[in-house]
């Protein structure tokens, strides 16, 4: 016998009359046996799915178990019905509310009492779709003035319109000042709202209003003209021009476009209501 050296592992290999010896497969190395499996056996792999018997698994398959779909028919059916009327009932409620928060329109013309019947008491609104709702009148401030003249006399200048003044300023102006926009106008409105038809204050908000709108008209009355610059101011009065706005070409509405005044008295112009005297 012949003695083959391979590394530190000596084997003996038996020759034959025939040839070399042969060749032995290599020694494979001992698989590692899994964690907690003895002997090296490999687990059993875990079913998937219940087992058989468990709770919950008596529901025929492919049939669902929640919802709607889960119900017998003649329930489905019920639940349909249901949840249709829910639906419409919603969309009713809500075209009611929108009609009686909208402004006056012809559906709220004709059906203005089926609205009030479905709103009121318990849907009550006291708001409005647009607030304020938009305006349909064009409102001018207007104001004359008494001058004295040198011979000593007076004499009444024609009209200025105060809400032109405010609107040219405003025209072609990108960044227009609240006061521009806002002072006159809510100024007139304040008035208005606290005096009656015949320009009776009410109340401590009435004359704060008048004379809120004394001091505006007094630091306005330079721009009116160069005549009534350079002369002396001895009263001033105010008076508002409405115009309706003209309804569109196609509509079968009919408006009235002559203007309606309202003439307050005449007011004597102090130092305080120009911001020059006295708790100014």
């Amino acid at each position: 016998m012949d003695r083959y050296d391979e590394g530190a592992h000596p084997r003996q290999v038996a020759a034959t009359p025939d040839g070399p010896p042969p060749a032995e497969d290599p020694p494979r190395p001992p698989e590692a046996a899994p964690e907690g499996a003895p002997g090296g056996a490999s687990p059993a792999a875990p079913e998937h799915g219940p087992a058989s018997g468990a709770p919950g698994t008596s529901a025929a398959p492919g049939r669902p178990t929640a919802g709607i779909t889960a119900l017998s028919l003649p329930y489905q059916i019920a639940a349909a019905l249901a949840l249709a009327l829910v639906a419409v009932g919603a969309l009713v409620h809500l075209g009611m509310v929108f009609l009686h928060v909208a402004p006056s329109n012809t559906l709220t013309k004709q059906h203005g009492r089926a609205v009030d019947e479905w709103i009121y008491p318990e849907f009550e609104q006291n708001w409005k779709l647009f607030a304020p709702n938009p305006l349909q009148q064009n409102i001018d401030v207007q104001v004359r003035v008494d001058l004295r003249t040198a011979e000593g006399g007076v004499r009444t200048t024609g009209w200025y319109d105060l809400s032109g003044l405010d609107g040219a300023d405003i025209r072609h102006n990108l960044l227009p000042s609240h006061t521009q926009q806002n002072e006159l106008r809510r100024a007139w409105d304040f008035y208005s709202s606290s005096h009656d038809n015949a320009n009776r204050p009410s109340g401590l908000r009435g004359e704060l209003s008048e004379s809120y709108l004394r001091r505006i008209v007094a630091r306005r009355v330079d721009r009116l003209s160069a005549e009534v610059r350079e002369g002396t101011v001895e009263r001033v009065q105010l008076r508002s021009s409405t115009t309706n706005v003209q309804p569109p070409p196609w509509s079968t509405e009919k408006v009235s476009d002559k203007p309606v005044y309202r003439v307050l008295p005449w007011w004597t112009l102090s130092a305080k209501d120009a911001g020059t005297g006295a708790d100014a």
